[in-house]
C-alpha cells in the first residue's frame, strides 16, 4: 500500500498553510512533528477529506482519493484532537454509531467493540455515560474508535493528550501494537511517543517538509553537537542567551543545562547522545 502526496497545497485566503508538499507514505508508523501553525492540522484534514487542496492530489495506490469516494472513507480511521463527543451517550454506544457509520456488519460489530474496549483499558466503563467519562477515558476512546474496523490508513492528531505517563504509555504501545499493515501518522507535541515507535518522522514548518527520515537517522546528525554542563545558577541565564537549551535543572546553587552548540564550548563540557526531542529544538527552536 502507497499513498503518495504530490505538490499538495492548501490556501485560506491569504494564507499558504500548506506549499508544495511531496511524499510517500507506505506501511508503517509515522510521526508528524512541527510547531503551531506549521500545517499539520490542515494536512491531516486533506488527508482525511475533511476539505479539498487548493493544488495538488493524494494517490492510493496510483489512484486519486478524489475519485475512490466511499471506497477510500472506509480505509480510513481518525482522532481528532478535539473531545467532542456525545456526553449522553454510553462509551458502548458512541462506538456501535461510529462502527455503523464505517459500514461494519451489526452482527461482528458487537466482538469488535468488547475487543477494542478491552485494549483501551475501557471494558468496565463501556455501559457508562461518556460524560461522566476523564478526559484520559475520553482520549482512550477515541483511539478506540480510530480502529475500529480495522481501517488500513489511521491518523492520530494528539494522542496522547490528557493521559497519565502510564497511559501513555500504553496508549503509544497499543498504537504500535496495531500497526501492522497499517499507515499511521500521529501528529503530537509530545516527542517521546513517537521516538521508539515512528519508523519515519516527517518534520514540517511553515507548511513545507523540511525532512522525512528515520529517527535514527535525524539524532546521527546532531551527533556532537549536544552538551551536557553544571554551572552556577547565576551564569544559567547567559548560556540560554546564547544556546539552544533544552533543559535547565536547578540543585542548589548549580544548575545542570542539556543545550546544542555546533562548536564545542567553554567549560567543564561532556559530549551526549542526541534525541529527538534535540533534533525538534534544533530544527524549529531558533
Amino acid at each position: 500500500m502507497q499513498l503518495v502526496l504530490e505538490s499538495l497545497s492548501k490556501k485560506y485566503k491569504n494564507l499558504l498553510a500548506l506549499n508544495d508538499v511531496n511524499c510517500q507514505l507506505t506501511e508503517g508508523i509515522y510521526g508528524l512533528l512541527g510547531p503551531n501553525g506549521a500545517g499539520k492540522s490542515t494536512l491531516m484534514k486533506l488527508l482525511v477529506q475533511n476539505m479539498k487542496p487548493t493544488d495538488g492530489h493524494i494517490f492510493l495506490d496510483g489512484t486519486e482519493i478524489a475519485k475512490m469516494g466511499d471506497d477510500y472513507k472506509k480505509l480510513i480511521g481518525y482522532m481528532p484532537q478535539q473531545q467532542e463527543l456525545f456526553p449522553f451517550f454510553t462509551g458502548r454506544r458512541f462506538l456501535n454509531y461510529m462502527g455503523l457509520l464505517k459500514g461494519m456488519n451489526k452482527n461482528e460489530l458487537s466482538d469488535a467493540i468488547e475487543a477494542i474496549a478491552k485494549k483501551v483499558n475501557l471494558s468496565d466503563v463501556l455501559d457508562k455515560k461518556v460524560g461522566g467519562y476523564s478526559g484520559g477515558m475520553k482520549q482512550r476512546l477515541l483511539i478506540a474508535q480510530a480502529f475500529l474496523g480495522n481501517p488500513k490508513i489511521v491518523i492520530f492528531d494528539e494522542p496522547t493528550a490528557g493521559l497519565d505517563p502510564k497511559e501513555r504509555i500504553h496508549a503509544r504501545n497499543l498504537i504500535a501494537e496495531n500497526a501492522k499493515d497499517k499507515i499511521i501518522l500521529i501528529a503530537t507535541h509530545v516527542v517521546q511517543d513517537i521516538e521508539y515507535i515512528a519508523s519515519k518522522v516527517i518534520l514540517l514548518k511553515t507548511g513545507e517538509i523540511v525532512e522525512i527520515d528515520s529517527p535514527e537517522n535525524m539524532q546521527r546528525q546532531l551527533e556532537g553537537k549536544v552538551w551536557e554542563l553544571t554551572v552556577d545558577t547565576d551564569k544559567a541565564a547567559d548560556y540560554m542567551g546564547k544556546y539552544l537549551v533544552s533543559s535547565a535543572v536547578r540543585y542548589g546553587e548549580s544548575t545542570k543545562m542539556r543545550f546544542i552548540s555546533e562548536d564545542v564550548p567553554k567549560g567543564n563540557v561532556e559530549n551526549v547522545k542526541p534525541d529527538l526531542e534535540d533534533v525538534y529544538l534544533y530544527v524549529f527552536g531558533g
